[in-house]
């Protein structure tokens, strides 16, 4: 089926990609967060139709379950939660410019080395090879990943964690308010340190000692 001289596919394609950077770029350039939050969610569900496209269906079920429903909610209800002054976040904006120009342009110079058209150029994309009836996506992602990818998966996760750390240790850091705690100092702690065992002498009050002494006849 073609339309207009192309086929269907492509004007698919074609269109999702264009949604796709009209979200990327209000993102970030629209000055509600609240706005800004909804934009990445109708990223995400266009790069999901994108992947479903290259037959790339457990990545786009997981785009959308994982971070649409349930990571961009959370962004969300934060983001509408807190109460945000947006004029004290423009504060400074621009001071920044002189380092995140040169930051921006070395990003923008790798992406370019990497995804650039030597790469993946017209005459090396091809349109994805049909696969068997028995064929499972999800188990060829997790051999691919396991057996090709294994180092750069372990790394990954190790940043992960890095990053986990750093986020509890950034929260915990000393503070008038914090209440945080040394884990060394836990670990030296003895029983006798924490508990004490006071011994007091039992009162019994007349009536239940009355009380006692009838049960006891």
């Amino acid at each position: 089926m073609t339309f207009f001289g192309l086929p269907f596919q492509d004007i698919v394609f074609y269109t999702l990609a264009a949604i796709l950077l009209y979200a990327g770029l209000r993102v970030i350039t629209t000055r509600n967060p609240v706005y800004a939050a909804l934009y990445l969610v109708l990223a995400f569900f266009t790069a999901a139709g994108i992947w479903l496209l290259l037959q790339a269906e457990f990545l786009a079920i997981v785009l959308v379950l994982v971070y649409v429903g349930a990571v961009m909610v959370l962004f969300l209800f934060v983001v509408m939660m807190l109460d945000i002054n947006l004029d004290r976040l423009r504060e400074g904006f621009w001071s920044a410019l002189p380092v995140a120009l040169p930051v921006g342009g070395l990003m923008a110079v790798e992406m370019v080395m990497i995804v650039g058209v030597r790469n993946f150029g017209v005459d090396k994309v091809a349109a994805p090879a049909p696969h068997p009836a028995d064929y499972s996506n999800t188990a060829e992602l997790g051999r691919v990943l396991y057996t090709d990818y294994l180092l750069p998966f372990e790394l990954a996760s190790v940043v992960l964690l890095v990053a986990i750390v750093a986020a509890i240790a950034l929260t915990l850091r000393d503070r008038k308010d914090s209440k945080s705690m040394d884990p060394a100092k836990q670990v030296l702690v003895k029983k006798a340190d924490r508990m004490r065992i006071v011994k007091m002498q039992a009162e019994v009050t007349k009536a239940a000692a009355t009380e006692n002494a009838e049960e006891a006849k």
